[in-house]
């Protein structure tokens, strides 16, 4: 497994929700991403963000790991949940919720904390850039 790979996967694993993105929490470049940012934003849940763009080996690692092809991606405790149109439509239903209150616990409602985390080669695999 090369170096990013690991990264990728250690930030899944640790991160309670993580989203792949084209931008950052602040400036999505992606309306996709915005999508996505939007549904966990409607619940309250905490976000660490992974900006592809930088480096397109991220993406590539991304996909080999997870077996899906695009961007955004989200993950609850290190689980796929999906794509912008699968996290939408799960925030309107209400199984976004309950996969967040199965996952996290106790406690995460409201929290909303977001920050970008990088997965760069050379960044210690949980590094806050905003």
């Amino acid at each position: 497994m090369t170096e990013l790979r690991e990264k990728i996967k250690q930030t899944i694993e640790s991160e309670p929700v993580v989203v792949f993105i084209k931008g950052t929490p602040q400036q999505p470049l992606c309306g996709n991403s915005m999508r996505a940012l939007d549904a966990l934003r409607s619940q309250g849940a905490p976000i660490a963000a992974v900006d592809v763009l930088p480096d397109p080996q991220i993406r590539q690692e991304l996909s080999a790991l997870s077996s899906w092809p695009t961007i955004p991606q989200v993950f609850v405790r290190g689980e796929l949940i999906g794509g912008a149109d699968i996290v939408q439509e799960l925030a309107e239903t209400g199984e976004l919720k309950q996969k967040l209150d199965s996952a996290l616990g106790e406690g995460w409602q409201g929290g909303g904390e977001e920050r970008v985390v990088s997965v760069s080669e050379g960044s210690s695999p949980l590094r806050l850039v905003q």
